[in-house]
């Protein structure tokens, strides 16, 4: 159980999907309330289809590439860092890969769930290479099974929050969902400090 909430609080983290439902209102602000029900769903299912497959296909890419955990960890903590560090800003777009120009193309498509939705905004590197390093360490069988759980379970939170998202953004409203995302982004950027922190460990210790 402590592993599914460890990996449940830091994928949200992560992904931080609160940050995500300003520019998903932007993006479905003319679409039916179906519509959006339909591409929520897709963007959870993309972000948890993509999140398995890195959690269980990671560490194959990583041997294929000849890259260290402890590499992976400190590329990751960066990254990681570097993503709660925009958010503490406020600088939502930016941190979520999508200037100006990639939103008025996404606004052109006709299926915008897998891109710019899943990714890069919500799957990106930074979730990436948490699950791949997480997934080193954490390989037992009842591992697997919380950690396979709480991927399915940030789907859901995903999919309910995006589902609600112009009602969060008409209640909250931009200064509320910018507070809720500044203490995610420092909570993200205490995850990647700590992950460049165990890699360091982990090399001095050879």
């Amino acid at each position: 159980m402590n592993d599914f909430i460890f990996l449940l609080a830091a994928l949200f983290s992560v992904l931080n999907p609160i940050g995500t439902v300003p520019i998903f209102v932007a993006l479905t602000q003319d679409y039916s309330k179906a519509e959006r029900s339909k591409v929520s769903l897709w963007t959870a299912i993309n972000v948890c289809l993509i999140l398995v497959i890195s959690y269980f296909i990671g560490q194959y890419v990583l041997t294929f590439f000849g890259i260290t955990i402890p590499a992976l960890r400190i590329a990751g903590g960066i990254i990681i860092a570097s993503s709660g560090f925009g958010l503490l800003n406020g600088k939502f777009s930016r941190n979520k890969g999508l200037d100006k120009k990639a939103e008025e193309e996404a606004q052109q498509r006709d299926n915008i769930a897998l891109t710019p939705l899943a990714m890069p905004m919500l799957a990106g590197p930074g979730s990436i290479s948490l699950l791949i390093a997480y997934y080193q360490e954490h390989n037992s069988t009842r591992e697997i099974i919380f950690s396979t759980i709480a991927i399915f379970a940030v789907a859901v939170l995903i999919f309910l929050i995006l589902r609600s998202a112009h009602y969060l953004a008409k209640y909250l409203g931009a200064s509320g969902i910018v507070a809720i995302s500044r203490i995610v982004g420092f909570l993200t950027i205490a995850i990647g400090i700590q992950y460049i922190i165990n890699a360091v460990t982990s090399i001095l210790k050879i």
